[in-house]
């Protein structure tokens, strides 16, 4: 691709995305014009239908891990720096739309950012979000992390770190790498015992959220608790 050509091309690129914003763009010229600030003098249109067709998505490559993508030939630093950059930037947007605010009246904010934080990890992770009497959001922790498909989860320390940061309910979030939102048994007779425990301690526990690429499920929309 000629230097004119390549100009007119990100021009055209940089026009379509101002007038129709991110759904006036396929993922990959997305991505593309993200590589263009990492690499001005090069045409990065391969690179970015090389990842895409990797991962699957442009939130998957933004995700993917530094080691994984310096495997690309192309990738370096730069690049490296600007993609998590955006990842960053996308989760303390979610972030800022619900912390210290009534998360309950704002659900799909809080799955957007459940959704941002946990949804494209590789191994599991167990957060709980933990809300005070307004049900506004005060603290988001991570309370274990584990292999692909397991995490270790202790009720008592879960109920403990409530009444530590003085809150009175709480709401579980964990991901599913596999990318099925699905509980499983393990994770019904868990999240029993630790409304259990909750209760007898005066902290209620208002849902428990499995965020995966392919979408969320939530207990309580379901009847499990």
């Amino acid at each position: 691709m000629s230097d004119e050509h390549k100009k007119g091309h990100r021009e055209r690129l940089k026009t379509r995305f101002r007038k129709g914003g991110v759904k006036a763009l396929a993922d990959y010229e997305l991505l593309e014009l993200l590589l263009m600030m990492a690499i001005p003098r090069r045409d990065v249109k391969p690179l970015a239908k090389s990842l895409i067709s990797e991962f699957g998505s442009y939130a998957e490559v933004i995700s993917a891990s530094p080691e994984r993508l310096m495997e690309f030939n192309g990738v370096g630093e730069n690049v490296v720096t600007a993609l998590k950059l955006a990842e960053a930037s996308a989760q303390m947007l979610s972030q800022g739309k619900v912390m210290e605010k009534p998360v309950l009246s704002n659900w799909q904010a809080l799955i957007n950012y459940c959704t941002s934080q946990i949804a494209y990890k590789k191994n599991e992770q167990f957060r709980v979000l933990f809300l005070d009497r307004q049900n506004r959001l005060i603290a988001d922790e991570k309370m274990q992390e584990g292999t692909i498909d397991h995490t270790p989860v202790y009720p008592r320390e879960i109920i403990k770190r409530a009444l530590e940061l003085g809150s009175s309910a709480i709401i579980l979030v964990h991901n599913h790498p596999s990318g099925d939102p699905t509980p499983s048994r393990e994770d019904i007779d868990m999240t029993k015992k630790i409304a259990e425990a909750g209760k007898q301690l005066g902290v209620m526990l208002h849902d428990r959220l499995i965020i995966s690429k392919g979408g969320h499920s939530s207990f309580k929309t379901m009847d499990l608790i």
